[in-house]
């Protein structure tokens, strides 16, 4: 309880950092005309929602992406991040629904159950998917990573933290999301040799799933609850002996498995291989405690989310992709790039958050180097 208290304080005090440009506060919008078309054609300024599925740094970047969007862009943007599950986010949209927003951009929590919400939803606005997919409802495009890859792409980091092989246990939040079902599965099969089929998927619980040099013991799921994540990994490192590799999915779980590991006396004899670019999983990376971490791109989902809601809002419906997918590719992060890609983040979410441990030559390599640099193109923004 005390790691949870902690952690959602931690989380509070990053999100106050964003006061003065933060959406999260509820607050009056102007109504749509209803119907699938929602907005009123030519909104001079639409106001539009992004709404998360829970609360964590991941969704903080998000929103710094969402509301530079909302400048960029001339739209009133409504962050909204649920911290209570399926429940709370239905309750948010309905409200913002109410309040006639004129596009909604959601990461559901649970689509294969949140269908009549989605329906809700794209027949009085625009609905649109980020992060996390709903192919089967009336969006109209979704912004994100291939998650299947993203997920291969961690179990071939896997594979260079323990060559020999070994086996190796999965912590995620909750499996009810299409994103953490597809990693998780991208994960498994590129262990185990597999070709590519992101239709695949392994019930979690039926026991260990073994290939020729990779064994995947469990996969544990903690419900977006802190301490249940730190929880099970102390319980993965008390029940296998021979434990070789944990992977985190979600942003919070790396540092909670690498808290576990630490205090256990196994850094090194676990590997640690992370998602996302949680502060402590890029330090872990530049102390040698991580091997290493793929990462999105959560500030472009809010961008990108806010430019097509307010393209649609006023009318452009070019700004849908053929294909209703815009494709924001995932980035392995190891130990010869981790420097460069926080500074990147740094500088594109201008959230204080700390610089890698760095040595004064280094420093002032760094230093130099910035000079010299030049803004990164749109499409190597940091993930």
């Amino acid at each position: 309880m005390i790691l949870q208290r902690r952690s959602r304080l931690s989380l509070l005090l990053m999100l106050l950092l964003f006061a003065p440009f933060s959406g999260c506060a509820e607050r009056d919008t102007q109504s749509g005309n209803g119907g699938s078309g929602g907005a009123s054609s030519g909104a001079a300024t639409p106001k539009v929602a992004y709404v998360t599925n829970g609360i964590a740094s991941f969704w903080v970047i998000a929103e710094k992406g969402a509301m530079d969007g909302g400048k960029e862009f001339n739209a009133d943007v409504n962050v909204q991040m649920p911290a209570n599950g399926v429940e709370d986010q239905k309750r948010m949209c309905q409200d913002l629904l109410a309040q006639g927003i004129d596009g909604i951009a959601i990461s559901p929590i649970d689509p294969d159950n949140q269908g009549d919400l989605l329906s809700e939803i794209s027949q009085h606005t625009k609905l649109i998917t980020q992060d996390s997919d709903a192919p089967d409802s009336d969006r109209l495009c979704y912004i994100g990573v291939d998650n299947y890859t993203a997920g291969r792409m961690c179990g071939a980091l896997v594979r260079e933290a323990m060559p020999e092989g070994g086996s190796v246990m999965i912590f995620v939040g909750r499996l009810g999301q299409a994103n953490a079902r597809l990693r998780r599965q991208g994960v498994i099969d590129e262990l185990l040799d597999r070709d590519p089929d992101p239709n695949r998927y392994d019930e979690p619980g039926a026991g260990e799933i073994k290939g020729d040099k990779y064994s995947v013991l469990d996969t544990r799921t903690d419900g977006f609850d802190f301490g249940k994540a730190k929880a099970n990994a102390q319980d993965a490192i008390a029940k296998y002996d021979d434990l070789g590799c944990m992977v985190g999915l979600f942003a919070y779980n790396p540092p909670l498995m690498l808290d576990a590991v630490r205090e256990a006396n196994k850094i090194g004899k676990i590997k640690i291989v992370a998602f996302d670019e949680e502060a402590a999983s890029l330090q872990g990376i530049v102390d040698g405690e991580v091997y290493g971490t793929v990462v999105q791109n959560p500030y472009k989902y809010g961008y990108e989310s806010v430019r097509i809601l307010a393209g649609l809002a006023r009318g452009d419906e070019s700004v849908i992709p053929e294909g209703g997918f815009i494709d924001i590719p995932a980035r392995q992060i190891r130990k010869d790039n981790v420097d460069e890609f926080w500074t990147e983040l740094k500088r594109l979410t201008a959230t204080g958050t700390p610089a890698p441990e760095t040595s004064a030559d280094e420093t002032e390599a760094e230093e130099a180097n910035d000079d010299k640099a030049e803004p990164a193109a749109e499409s190597e923004k940091t993930e």
